[in-house]
C-alpha cells in the first residue's frame, strides 16, 4: 500500500492513489490534513490546470509547499480532484 512519510510521519496512506506523471495522488479521506496547511502558492498545467499548495506542519517545523492538488482540474485529469500528491521532501513507499 502507497505510503507518503516525512520524518517518520505517516502523512498518507491508501491502495487507491492515481498515479500521474509518476506521482501518487492519494485520495483526500486517506491524508491526515491535520498536518497540512493552506500555501497562497498556485501553478498551472496545460492539462491539468491549477494546482493548489499545501505546507507540512510537523510539531514545529513547517516544510513549505510539500503538497499540491486539483481542486477543479480539467477534464482530462478529472480522476485525480482533490487528490494530493507530494513533493520530493516526502518519500512514498509502497
Amino acid at each position: 500500500m502507497p505510503r507518503a512519510i516525512y520524518n517518520g510521519h505517516v502523512i498518507a496512506e491508501s491502495d487507491e492513489t492515481v498515479v500521474v506523471e509518476g506521482n501518487h495522488y492519494f485520495p483526500p479521506e486517506s491524508v491526515e490534513e491535520h498536518l497540512l496547511s493552506d500555501s497562497p502558492t498556485r501553478t498551472m498545467c496545460f492539462w491539468k490546470g491549477q494546482a493548489t499548495y499545501h505546507s507540512l506542519v510537523i510539531d514545529d517545523e513547517v516544510v513549505p509547499d510539500a503538497a499540491w492538488s486539483y481542486e477543479q482540474p480539467w477534464p482530462l485529469a478529472r480522476k485525480i480532484t482533490g487528490h494530493l500528491a507530494f513533493g520530493p521532501q516526502v518519500r512514498v513507499e509502497r
